[in-house]
């Protein structure tokens, strides 16, 4: 889905997107079909393309930008800068899980 709407955002005039909710997502359900192994390699090869995309784009290219209801703003940047993050945030929780203490930990009750 990223990688789509980082090519709309290059290829066209202000795309329009809708917002992405991952329970209503055909593409999440399947997920649940594959080894983590498998879900793994999905993901680097994903990732691979969305930076090989970015690599080749010109400084006028991050400027360009789309219409997404839940956002004042949204481009290419942001998107890029989204996707960054939200890489970051979960490798951030990994290693905290990782790290901590259980004593310390959130205990979520179901």
């Amino acid at each position: 889905m990223l990688l789509e709407r980082m090519r709309r955002i290059l290829s066209e005039d202000m795309p329009e997107f809708i917002p992405f909710i991952p329970e209503q997502d055909e593409v999440v359900e399947e997920a649940t079909l594959h080894t983590v192994r498998e879900i793994i390699e999905q993901f680097k090869a994903m990732r691979e393309k969305q930076l090989d995309l970015l690599k080749n784009v010109g400084p006028e290219d991050w400027e360009k930008m789309a219409f997404h209801p839940e956002y004042d703003q949204y481009g290419l940047l942001i998107l890029a800068r989204h996707v960054f993050m939200h890489d970051h945030w979960h490798l951030y929780r990994m290693e905290e899980l990782w790290l901590t203490k259980d004593e310390y930990l959130t205990r979520l009750e179901g």
